[in-house]
């Protein structure tokens, strides 16, 4: 069922994804200025994390700390060769108990397993976006 909210509903986007995702691996579909980085930022901090969060766009991944498990945050934006996700040890990841967020995943597809919790968010207005978990 599409969720549809705007900054201010933001948090209620989050406990959407947090009580309906299928498993820890969330892939976010968008595009350009749709707001992944900004869910993602609502959702670390809902996951009990009081880390900065930013996108890790040059980086590829950032680690943020829970009480409970760690959360990794990919951006495959600039990614030019699905190989160097290998390299920074993609695998190991997905296999971790931590939560795993991608953003751009269609970048790195052959790696990611069709039970994995695909999260699309697309514009609906200038300030409201439309969310569905798929």
């Amino acid at each position: 069922m599409p969720v549809t909210y705007n900054l201010a509903q933001i948090d209620e986007a989050v406990q959407y994804i947090i009580k309906n995702a299928k498993n820890n691996v969330l892939l976010f579909y968008g595009e350009m200025g749709a707001g992944k980085t900004t869910l993602i930022k609502a959702l670390v901090k809902a996951l009990g994390s009081e880390d900065r969060v930013s996108s890790p766009t040059f980086s590829l991944v950032n680690e943020y700390h829970t009480p409970r498990e760690p959360i990794y945050h990919f951006d495959f934006y600039r990614l030019e060769d699905p190989n160097e996700a290998l390299d920074i040890g993609l695998e190991e990841y997905l296999n971790s108990n931590g939560w795993i967020l991608i953003e751009w995943p269609q970048k790195i597809q052959e790696f990611l397993e069709e039970n994995f919790q695909k999260i699309e968010i697309s514009i609906q207005g200038e300030n409201t976006r439309m969310l569905n978990l798929c």
